[in-house]
């Protein structure tokens, strides 16, 4: 019976999740109500404008990543102010291998992240003290990220909550779609044209 009750409170609390990630308002900065998905060891969050923001007052000084696919960036499009793309979770080059849990194609941890984000900050002329922020779709992967690279030594990583498409509506017309919040829905720039010399090749 314990193992019974155990398996419904694990299940209520991703449901919890899942809901209360839908209901992350545009702009909001109670970090402290933060969906548990989105929320980090290194505690460090902005909303999508306060990144904008960050980025444009110091764009030498402030390291902008996107964490995503490359898949992601190509057909999703991403930040126009972004440093780089390095993902932080890559498909198997042949998108061979399915994920039955997610209902995707698998993702793999990249073992070149860390050695790519060093490799981007010292073209960038950057310490591992240097701010860094990272962005993913919603804010999930940025913040596992975060972690990945405190633990490497870097000391200012914070992760865009809301991530590039935000959240997905619960109901309505738009139920299913990412359109509670997020970087392109606060209307920040963005572009589907790819610079290859921010693009991420394996090495």
């Amino acid at each position: 019976m314990n193992r019974i009750h155990k398996l419904l409170a694990i299940a209520a609390l991703a449901v919890a999740t899942q809901v209360s990630a839908a209901d992350w308002a545009p702009g909001s900065t109670d970090w402290d109500k933060l969906p548990e998905i989105k929320k980090s060891k290194v505690g460090l969050y902005l909303t999508p404008q306060q990144a904008y923001d960050m980025k444009k007052a110091n764009p030498k000084g402030v390291a902008f990543f996107d964490v995503r696919t490359r898949a992601e960036a190509m057909y999703v499009g991403w930040p126009s102010d972004a440093d780089a793309l390095v993902p932080y979770v890559e498909h198997p080059e042949l998108m061979s291998d399915w994920d039955d849990q997610r209902h995707m194609y698998k993702l793999e941890p990249n073992q070149d992240f860390v050695p790519e984000i060093e490799r981007r900050l010292k073209e960038m002329g950057l310490a591992k003290d240097a701010p860094i922020i990272l962005i993913c779709r919603s804010g999930d992967r940025s913040s596992k990220a975060q972690d990945r690279l405190q633990t490497a030594g870097y000391s200012k990583v914070y992760s865009i909550a809301e991530g590039v498409e935000g959240d997905t509506v619960k109901d309505g017309p738009k139920a299913g779609q990412r359109a509670v919040n997020g970087w392109k829905n606060a209307n920040l720039p963005w572009t589907y044209k790819l610079d290859k010399a921010k693009m991420y090749f394996p090495r």
